[in-house]
């Protein structure tokens, strides 16, 4: 069956802060100069928010651009930060380091502790109400080009096609989008825009991107405990000395809580497994105390971009520029991303309407996007921290010194003094030591109270795919978890997935391995994509719709 298309000025993959900044940017300028401006968004969760997940306490300073009276119009910033307190954990104990010692980059005074789905449901209501047209569920699967070699547009995924790759009697094919211009806002490590980083060969002047994963849950904590408001953050244990990390709990409004955790994907131990640390973390006396007698409520995980300023591509291409976490502007040691998102969004937006608005954009490159980030306060946000996360290479106690004169003599204005550049070597699929040269981690059992298991943690993230469609996290060589992954590195996939998706089963006497891929357990955190030694793992996106559901989170 032939696919169906249709035209718009400017197609946006991805309903998260980016995207939806973008879309309701174009509108804005639109209605500013009395044109119109046609623009679509698509997201392959089954709602808008749906795939969103992120510990987050904003910095409102995009969104108050964007929409400077989002109060007045509810936008569900409901928890201003009203304490701020970090730990450094050791077993069984901890010391707070007391705030006047923190960078004042690293405070949090105005800033929000949020759920980004809530906002991200939201902001696509504020972009609806301008005329944006949002088509949740539908999975851009595909870039389609010009005969010139320029971005047409995008095609969503084909419906109804069983795992033997033959259509079904649901078959429904894939629709084209077609865009002057298109955006990538698909977050953290989106395959699609790994597709364009590599066809336009827009890596070539940065350094890696470097990644962590973030395991997340929300609970519902004793009315007694809760102080909405309350931000802590963590680092040290359980994570050993040469491994980075840290955690996060954010006290929010109903005696909510929202608690994660960070492991750098640049760990070296292949025993390490995240999740299991996360686990661990909750049995430290000190976020036991908070959690005994509350509920757990919801579960999710998704990689973070670590690489900051080092790591950012070019963003634009003939016909098409990557916005948000596509190319990775998270401040890291701030933990914040959604402004910077929010924000080159936006600049993307405006590069786009005065194109479109002179009557000749079409297909061509955006430079003016690519020129006005630099100038930007998005640019300056990352500047300042650009050495703190390679500065984590000589080990948690130097690093933070490191790291924490550096934020110091930017925030005193002595960044001057300071002009260095460090850099990031390799990638995280690189960074595993053999599995007999690294110790063993016995993990305690689940308790089922404070701790659990990868299966009840992924039944509660609301998970599901379509089960009769082919995989869609693909292996370039099915014999390579076998033959290489398990005698070099005990298979880590097997341990560095948060949702048990990966497993080598054997016969009873403990024979014939095999390599499992359990897809529908699958929260699309794109960690496997990330992680596996030989980048043999792929993550493309299954049908539209499928995945987790997160409310809240």
């Amino acid at each position: 069956m032939e696919r169906e298309s249709m035209e718009y000025d400017v197609v946006i993959v991805g309903a998260g802060p980016s995207g939806l900044s973008a879309a309701i940017r174009l509108k804005q300028l639109a209605a500013e100069k009395g044109q119109e401006v046609s623009v679509c968004v698509l997201e392959k969760g089954s709602e808008v928010g749906a795939h969103i997940l992120s510990g987050n306490v904003i910095d409102p300073r995009g969104l108050t651009e964007l929409i400077p009276d989002w109060k007045e119009k509810g936008a569900p910033l409901n928890t201003p930060v009203t304490d701020d307190r970090f730990y450094m954990l050791s077993e069984k104990g901890g010391i707070r380091v007391p705030n006047f010692l923190l960078p004042p980059l690293m405070h949090n005074d105005g800033n929000y502790a949020i759920s980004l789905g809530n906002l991200c449901r939201w902001l696509a209501g504020q972009a609806e109400e301008l005329g944006v047209e949002i088509y949740p569920g539908f999975a851009a699967a595909e870039v389609l080009y010009n005969e010139d070699g320029s971005v047409k547009g995008v095609a969503t995924g084909d419906m109804g096609i069983g795992k033997d790759g033959e259509p079904t009697a649901n078959y429904t094919p894939g629709m084209e989008l077609h865009g002057k211009y298109t955006f990538f806002a698909e977050g953290v490590r989106g395959n699609l825009s790994k597709l364009l980083m590599e066809k336009f060969d827009l890596r070539s002047d940065c350094d890696v991107q470097k990644y962590g994963i973030g395991i997340k849950e929300l609970w519902q904590i004793d009315p007694e405990k809760h102080q909405q408001g309350l931000v802590i953050h963590t680092q040290g244990w359980p994570l050993d000395s040469k491994t980075a990390g840290g955690s996060w709990m954010y006290h929010l409004e109903e005696n909510q809580v929202s608690i994660g955790f960070v492991v750098n994907l640049d760990y070296w131990n292949p025993h390490l497994s995240p999740f299991e640390e996360f686990q661990r973390f909750k049995q430290h006396p000190f976020v036991r105390k908070y959690l005994e007698g509350g509920k757990r409520l919801s579960y999710g995980a998704r990689a973070i971009n670590e690489g900051g300023l080092q790591s950012v591509p070019k963003l634009v291409f003939p016909g098409g520029a990557l916005i948000g976490c596509s190319a990775g502007f998270v401040n890291v040691p701030r933990i914040k991303g959604t402004h910077n998102a929010m924000k080159t969004g936006m600049l993307a937006a405006e590069a786009a309407f005065a194109r479109l608005a002179s009557g000749v954009g079409s297909g061509d490159t955006l430079d003016a996007y690519e020129a006005s980030w630099k100038q930007s306060w998005v640019y300056e946000d990352l500047y300042k921290v650009r050495n703190v996360k390679p500065g984590l290479k000589a080990g948690l106690m130097l690093g933070n010194l490191h790291g924490g004169i550096q934020m110091w003599a930017h925030d005193l204005g002595l960044g001057k003094l300071l002009p260095y550049t460090l850099h990031h070597a390799k990638p995280d699929n690189e960074s595993l030591v053999p599995a007999n040269m690294a110790r063993k981690i016995k993990y305690p059992k689940p308790d089922g109270v404070i701790s659990f298991d990868r299966l009840s943690s992924v039944f509660i993230s609301n998970t599901n795919h379509e089960e009769d469609q082919p995989a869609h996290l693909k292996l370039k060589d099915p014999g390579i978890p076998i033959a290489y992954n398990l005698p070099n590195y005990d298979e880590p996939a097997q341990r560095y997935c948060p949702a048990g998706v990966y497993e080598v089963m054997r016969d009873d006497d403990g024979s014939n391995p095999r390599f499992v891929i359990n897809a529908q357990n699958c929260v699309h955190c794109k960690t496997c994509d990330i992680k596996d030694p030989l980048q043999n793992i792929v993550w493309t996106v299954p049908e539209g719709g499928g995945g987790p559901n997160y409310p809240n989170m």
